[in-house]
């Protein structure tokens, strides 16, 4: 099971947390290991210098037949054996090793008969110097990463949590709510430095802006054309009644009818895009409402009633809902199409091709249409407005074996 991480820790976060820490390891290391060779190259020189020196005042008692001093002696015990063999080869060097259980430096030259003039001096001090500096190297390296690292973590904070803001508004202007803005501090001081953050929030906000203005616009365009067609088609149905009978009439009256519809349906959205539209809820039986719903369509529709249940609805809206899904799967889908009931839950099937893949993905969207389908897209949108202004869901699907599916799910339903 994946553990929570907070809303600010995203993958971003993560990765700069990581990569701060990293160069700050190999930044240490680095500056770590230049210090640690410089000062033991340091350590190394003097203590092999003192070495040297006391070889010389050996040498120069030993040529002269002098006793040694301490420490000097000829092929002594515990001396290195690569070392000796330098000496006898004739040439002066220096080893560290460990004699009498204490770090030693030993310089060794040629003595006479093929032997070794050694001195031996104590180690010990220039040891304890470098591991104490290694200690400090390694602790202050600690000190620093920590320190970095809650540095860098605040800083990535503080961008984090502004790009976590910066999505939460884009997620509220997908999903409708265009007032939606990130009304970033920086963007509205311009004295203060605009970082690339502030840029996506200015630019985030100027499109939300943008959008609205536009989606405004078609909105009064819509309604102020529904509201101009509604006089004179009313007056042309009035003419239309008085045509005498006969087949162009017919057809005369066929077409004002579908105009009629067409305004009436434009305006039905256009009050459903206003968003002041109320509820004039009372209690429902279900499966009476759909089996009237399926009546007054006049198609020849299966009602199945698995669990009838009694909701608080307002019954035009939902009658409205049902029967533009209804007469959608015949106009567009193939019969059978069978109304289902179960709780609160609605179905509507049909047994044609299916919904377009637009549609399953994003929803109805109006006057569009595809596969040379007939009608303008509205009687979808329309059931998904007032199933939204009902606080229902209505999701499309298409069914495995064919056809297309509405599903309607209706909040606060009591079961029978």
């Amino acid at each position: 099971m994946r553990s929570a991480l907070p809303r600010w820790a995203g993958p971003l976060a993560v990765k700069a947390a990581v990569f701060i820490t990293v160069m700050c390891c190999a930044l240490a290391a680095l500056l770590g290991v230049l210090v640690h060779v410089s000062v033991t190259n340091q350590t190394v020189g003097q203590a092999r210098e003192l070495a040297l020196s006391r070889l010389q005042d050996a040498t120069r008692a030993y040529e002269a037949g002098d006793r040694l001093l301490p420490g000097a002696g000829v092929d002594p015990k515990g001396l290195p054996a690569p070392l000796r063999s330098m000496a006898v080869a004739g040439e002066r060097g220096t080893m560290v090793s460990t004699h009498l259980g204490r770090p030693t430096m030993w310089a060794a030259g040629p003595a006479a008969g093929r032997r070794a003039l050694a001195v031996a001096v104590d180690y010990s001090q220039q040891s304890r110097t470098i591991a104490a500096l290694d200690t400090s190297i390694l602790w202050s390296s600690v000190l620093a990463i920590g320190a970095t690292v809650l540095v860098g973590a605040f800083a990535m904070t503080r961008v984090t949590q502004r790009l976590h803001g910066t999505a939460q508004v884009a997620r509220r202007i997908s999903a409708g709510d265009l007032d939606a803005r990130v009304n970033d501090p920086r963007t509205k001081d311009l004295t203060r430095p605009q970082d690339e953050v502030a840029a996506v929030a200015a630019a985030l906000d100027s499109m939300a802006s943008s959008l609205q203005g536009k989606l405004l616009s078609e909105q009064r365009f819509t309604a102020d054309v529904a509201h101009e067609l509604r006089t004179p088609l009313t007056g042309l149905h009035a003419a239309a009644e008085l045509l005498p009978p006969g087949r162009p009439t017919e057809l005369v009256r066929d077409r004002v009818a579908a105009l009629r519809t067409l305004t009436e349906d434009l305006l039905e959205i256009s009050r459903l895009d206003t968003g002041r539209e109320k509820l004039e809820a009372d209690t429902e039986e279900l499966g009476a409402l759909a089996g009237r719903v399926v009546r007054v369509s006049g198609t020849d529709t299966e009602v199945r009633i698995v669990r009838d249940a009694l909701v608080e609805t307002d019954r035009r809206r939902l009658e409205r809902v049902l029967g533009n899904l209804v007469a959608n799967a015949h106009r567009h889908g193939r019969p059978p199409v069978v109304v289902t009931v179960n709780g609160r839950v609605v179905t509507v099937r049909d047994h044609g091709d299916g919904y377009p893949s637009y549609l399953v993905a994003h929803g109805p969207q109006r006057f569009r249409t595809e596969g040379g389908a007939t009608g303008h897209g509205l009687g979808l949108t329309i059931a998904v407005g007032q199933a939204e202004v009902l606080g229902a869901r209505l999701s499309f699907a298409n069914a495995v074996d064919g056809g297309a599916i509405a599903t309607l799910m209706l909040p606060s339903v009591e079961v029978r």
